[in-house]
């Protein structure tokens, strides 16, 4: 009974560093797509009050019941800083950096760029579900 157990753990393990090892090679894929979401949801925070995260926890219900793997893991194993709360500080800076340069809420409103990060936030969502 204790063989088999140590089987069962052994196969739970191999596996998951297996998804982990072919996820991987998608880092660049997966990346985009946190990035997508991440500045859609800042500029819906920050010039609409809207602080749901929406389309973060979108992609993250899509990861998970794709890939069996999080935003979390992504940011953990696949950004430059190997920590999420890094990544996320840093994406949450470039936006704010990028909305400053843009003139801020109004201007982005009235350039349209809401309509551009939507559109790219659903690309990355496609490339992510085309993945093998």
């Amino acid at each position: 009974m204790q063989s088999f157990r140590l089987l069962l753990i052994g196969v739970m393990v191999h596996s998951g560093a297996f998804a982990q090892m072919s996820d991987t090679v998608n880092c660049p894929q997966l990346v985009a797509a946190v990035e997508a979401a991440a500045v859609v949801d800042a500029y819906h925070a920050r010039c609409r009050g809207d602080g749901s995260g929406r389309r973060m926890d979108n992609l993250n219900q899509l990861l998970v019941n794709t890939r069996r793997i999080t935003v979390l893991t992504i940011e953990d194993e696949c950004f430059p800083e190997h920590d999420y709360r890094r990544a996320q500080q840093r994406l949450e800076q470039d936006f704010t950096i990028q909305l400053e340069q843009m003139g801020g809420c109004a201007a982005a409103k009235a350039a349209g760029m809401i309509a551009q990060f939507t559109a790219r936030y659903h690309a990355a969502l496609a490339a992510v579900r085309a993945l093998p």
